[in-house]
């Protein structure tokens, strides 16, 4: 009788243990966020979080601020298409879930470091990239003598800082470089234009970048100068506004055509259309 009641007491001991374990697991994704969908212009805790877990996962680079704006959003967009999630720059259930199981989020060490100017939550690294259509004779050269970038006068009633004209010669590229590309290939292109501004070893101006000896074949050959369409600017206002698809690219190239073997050693990073983006 007593081994009967023994046996009894092990079996409900290990039932008891099974089910903590699943409790468990829920309690932990529980924490993660709240019910809530965020979208741009959504403030508040859970916005902070989202911001921490796409910096955790190198997708966010802005300041963590609670403030689900532009920054935010794209880097959200950039998250869902590269996890395969449906792009519509929303924090739904799944979107949040996917996130959570891709990432860490210590509340505490989040909010007391916030503040501080260049704070990166766990070594969040810029996705943003720079690259160019060719330019292998120009990347050569910045190589063997890098240059140090300055910033850029900021102007008035221009988003972000970059003036008409910089939006103008910045469709002009896009759409001598990628008119036939799809739409998420003429961002990308975009988006290279604005990561080599920003990089020390390329010039700091839209003009001083696409106007590079050898850098953009459409400078090359003249197609820089044809009329831009609609969507040619709306892909430079898409990157300007944060969207970089092309995962931390420094150049692409069009396999079909390029004949240069420098471009072809560079580390590969993903397709787009007819352009392979790379470092």
């Amino acid at each position: 009788m007593k081994s009967f009641y023994s046996v009894l007491k092990i079996v409900g001991l290990i039932s008891l243990l099974i089910g903590l374990v699943p409790a468990s697991g829920l309690e932990h994704r529980a924490k993660a966020f709240t019910n809530q969908v965020l979208q741009q212009g959504a403030v508040g805790d859970d916005v902070i979080e989202l911001q921490a877990r796409l910096q955790y996962v190198g997708f966010y680079n802005g300041q963590i601020d609670g403030v689900f704006g532009w920054g935010t959003y794209w880097a959200l967009r950039n998250f869902q298409y590269e996890f395969g999630l449906p792009v519509d720059g929303l924090a739904g259930w799944g979107t949040k879930l996917r996130l959570a199981r891709a990432s860490q989020y210590d509340e505490q060490y989040v909010r007391a470091n916030m503040g501080r100017e260049n704070f990166r939550y766990r070594g969040g690294t810029f996705r943003r990239g720079r690259g160019g259509g060719g330019g292998a004779a120009a990347a050569k050269r910045r190589q063997a003598a890098p240059r140090k970038g300055t910033a850029r006068t900021t102007a008035s009633n221009t988003p972000n800082g970059f003036s008409q004209n910089d939006i103008r010669l910045m469709a002009n590229a896009v759409y001598g470089e990628a008119r036939g590309e799809p739409y998420i290939g003429q961002v990308a292109v975009a988006a290279v234009i604005l990561n080599r501004v920003q990089s020390a070893n390329f010039p700091d101006t839209v003009s001083g970048v696409i106007f590079e000896p050898l850098a953009f074949t459409a400078v090359a050959d003249g197609q820089i100068w044809l009329t831009p369409n609609a969507n040619a600017r709306k892909a430079v206002m898409d990157a300007i506004n944060g969207w970089d698809p092309t995962g931390n690219a420094t150049y692409y190239f069009n396999p079909a055509t390029s004949t240069s073997k420098w471009i072809w050693n560079r580390p590969q990073i993903k397709r787009i259309g007819k352009h392979i983006f790379c470092r």
